[in-house]
């Protein structure tokens, strides 16, 4: 691997302390910082999006050296650690992730590993989030990403990207030595059709519910990020808290200065 060139780098993830995710981005990022900090979650946050606790204290844990657990979302570990555990040595990039499963289109909206990189870039610290494709019943090939991340993110760290941008970078569900190059893509739908809503009644004949997303197989969009994974590439999308439609905008600002 080759020498450092940043001086810290902060990890975090939505999967969780604990998720091997997390211990192959640590991997990779060894390679690219002198000082490799990791503030995650305790439990999984999966779909929290960029939830912050505003209404909740938030507990940490030293588990070792630059090495902590918190009681909250990715957000939350973001803005502790920029903020707080980091504030005086602030990151020189964030990470997170590596995601148990794609981060694609729409759904990249309620992504809690697509939420702390927002939250970075929020607090102006630049963001990648990192995500590895996988097949239901079928083991997550960390490996892939572990072994694609490292020139991936010397090569985006290198081109470089605005500071109101993070980037999302997603690696298809191949062996490594399959996967087709990195490539510039944009969000596009992606393949969440619908959340469906799966009602259920416990053992006291009281209702609960579990919420579950639906997705479809195609993406029409041949530039988009599902598309081109589909495809077998390393994909990279630039993504931005600024959602406005700018067609939906010019009808809006032309109809509402007629008099």
């Amino acid at each position: 691997m080759s020498t450092p060139f940043l001086k810290r780098i902060l990890l975090t993830n939505d999967d969780g302390i604990s998720a091997p995710g997390l211990k192959a981005l640590a991997s990779v990022a060894h390679g690219l910082a002198h000082e490799v900090w990791i503030v995650a979650p305790a439990h999984d946050q999966s779909g929290v999006a960029t939830s912050l606790s505003l209404h909740d204290p938030l507990r940490i844990n030293e588990l070792a050296p630059r090495h902590f657990a918190v009681s909250g979302t990715p957000a939350d570990c973001t803005a502790i650690a920029i903020r707080h555990l980091m504030a005086n040595n602030p990151p020189d990039l964030v990470l997170s992730g590596i995601n148990r499963g794609a981060n694609l289109g729409t759904e990249t909206s309620y992504s809690g590993t697509v939420g702390a990189a927002l939250t970075a870039i929020a607090l102006g610290v630049p963001a990648i989030a990192l995500s590895q494709a996988f097949t239901d019943g079928q083991p997550v090939r960390w490996e892939t990403a572990e072994t694609l991340a490292p020139a991936a993110l010397q090569r985006l760290i290198t081109l470089g990207w605005p500071s109101h941008v993070a980037l999302n970078v997603n690696f298809p569900d191949l062996p490594a030595d399959q996967a087709k190059p990195l490539t510039a893509t944009q969000q596009g739908k992606g393949a969440l059709e619908t959340i469906d809503v799966i009602a259920r009644e416990d053992p006291r004949q009281q209702p609960y519910y579990w919420l579950k997303i639906r997705r479809q197989a195609e993406e029409a969009n041949d530039n988009s990020e599902t598309h081109c994974l589909s495809d077998g590439h390393i994909t990279v999308s630039p993504i931005a808290f600024e959602r406005t439609d700018q067609v939906t905008f010019q009808h809006l600002h032309t109809q509402l200065a007629k008099k």
